[in-house]
């Protein structure tokens, strides 16, 4: 298992690696792809990283953290986002290892805390983040808002 950066790879390897998360069976890995393909990631989500969970050319998981997500405010950042384990790689904590690895990086560029929103209950809880309130993202649903301590 390796975490690459996406933004980092060769153009072939960003195109192979696009196709891959493609393959998920979720709404917001297809977004995803609309913004990889059309070169919008960080136009619309500000500065930030891919991270891709790969065993050999196998993509098992993935996760953004960026400067920008769903819930629009420029107070909090960074944000996780995106976070995705494709089915066969469920139950090993996979998502945790890339959020980790999110936490490391965002310690040492000097930030305190980790965002995300979510509609999930207790999902990221068990990773450390700690429920903040709930807001109306981007798309008018309600998100709920939390934040890790680094």
């Amino acid at each position: 298992m390796v975490i690459k950066e996406f933004f980092k790879e060769d153009k072939d390897a960003r195109e192979h690696w696009t196709e891959e998360i493609k393959k998920g069976d979720w709404r917001a890995a297809w977004s995803l792809v609309e913004l990889l393909t059309k070169g919008t990631f960080h136009d619309t989500l500000g500065e930030g990283e891919l991270y891709l969970l790969t065993d050999e050319n196998k993509l098992m998981a993935f996760v953004t953290m960026t400067r920008r997500d769903c819930i629009v405010d420029d107070n909090l950042f960074p944000w996780i986002g995106f976070v995705y384990t494709f089915p066969e790689y469920r139950g090993n904590r996979y998502s945790e290892l890339l959020i980790n690895n999110c936490a490391d990086i965002a310690k040492k560029k000097g930030f305190e805390k980790l965002w995300i929103a979510t509609d999930h209950d207790g999902l990221y809880e068990k990773y450390g983040f700690v429920y903040l309130e709930n807001r109306i993202d981007c798309w008018g649903e309600d998100s709920k808002v939390l934040y890790r301590q680094l």
